[in-house]
């Protein structure tokens, strides 16, 4: 089965397409187009009204000797649906519309006419300040007026908006709610507080939360032994002298035992404890201070002395 659109045609050997005759078409030849209607329009003869958009079979030529610009214009050949009656229009590429010639009316159009007015204005205002200097120097002062107006109003707004930023209505509201009680008021208040202060991190916090420093206090007690002569009762109450202190010391430290140090260990107090714990100290040291020694032991001779005395005796 043959191919419905053929593609490729078939041409002899002995082709030749210079042999080919060709036609000679007109100069102003017209052409079959289909276009659509590109305004209302009424026919003259029947007073039928044609809408803007109706299909129609027209017949297009170019217009003998009218160009804009290079561009070509174009005349377009209709029929009216009800009587036949031929209908011309052309293009108008100055002003990008279409013009009616004959067969018809072109319907009012009030934005057409309006646009058309404008375009007269601007041009007769442009017009008269080219001619007249005083003119081009009062609408120069009026634009500047215009435009110091509109930065006027537009810092308003900034600033309507700033004030408005600023503004918590919710709160607001809130605080002039007659339904909530002065309780219920004060309650809200103080949870507020309480999230306020939990959501703040303090730096003693964050401290504390890091590596703990671990102290060590040995604590040392001496015991004397017990002794066959008591020792002087006005030495129980004396305060040992400064001269004094280091024989007696070297005296009676054999008489001393030490015994095993007891380890206390005690986290580090924190920065708000510091003055308390520093307080505590100054306490005990004077404490310490004012507590009498005990009294040293005697002496090698004096106890020498007091053996043969005894030994004396017993004979």
């Amino acid at each position: 089965m043959s191919e419905r659109k053929v593609l490729n045609k078939y041409y002899p050997p002995d082709f030749d397409p210079s042999k080919i005759p060709r036609m000679k078409l007109a100069k102003n030849r017209q052409y079959t187009v289909r276009l659509m209607a590109p305004f209302n329009m009424r026919c003259k003869t029947c007073g039928e009204y044609i809408y803007k958009g109706k299909k129609f079979n027209a017949r297009k030529e170019d217009v003998e000797n009218e160009t804009y610009l290079g561009i070509r214009i174009y005349r377009f050949y209709i029929k009216c649906t009800r009587c036949l009656q031929e209908i011309s229009f052309k293009t108008d590429p100055q002003n990008t519309d279409y013009e009616i010639e004959a067969g018809a009316t072109r319907n009012f159009m009030a934005l057409k006419l309006a646009e058309e007015q404008a375009r007269r204005e601007e041009r007769e205002e442009r017009e008269e300040e080219a001619n007249n200097p005083m003119k081009l120097l009062e609408n120069r002062t009026q634009q500047s007026r215009n435009e110091i107006e509109m930065l006027e109003s537009l810092e308003e707004l900034r600033d309507l908006n700033r004030r408005q930023q600023t503004v918590d209505y919710t709160t607001m509201l809130e605080q002039y709610n007659p339904a909530e009680t002065e309780r219920e008021r004060q309650e809200r208040e103080e949870r507020e507080d309480e999230e306020f202060v939990k959501s703040v991190n303090f730096k003693n916090k964050a401290e504390s939360s890091g590596t703990r420093i671990v102290t060590e206090e040995i604590i040392e007690e001496l015991k004397e032994e017990d002794t066959a002569l008591p020792a002087p009762p006005a030495a129980k109450f004396a305060k040992p002298s400064t001269a004094s202190a280091p024989s007696k010391a070297t005296a009676g430290a054999q008489l001393v035992k030490r015994k095993t140090p007891l380890v206390l260990v005690k986290p580090k107090p924190a920065a708000g404890t510091a003055n308390t714990t520093a307080t505590g100290t100054a306490t005990a040291a004077a404490s310490a201070a004012v507590t009498p020694k005990p009294a040293a032991a005697p002496a090698g001779l004096s106890l020498l002395a007091a053996y043969s005395d005894s030994s004396e005796d017993s004979n």
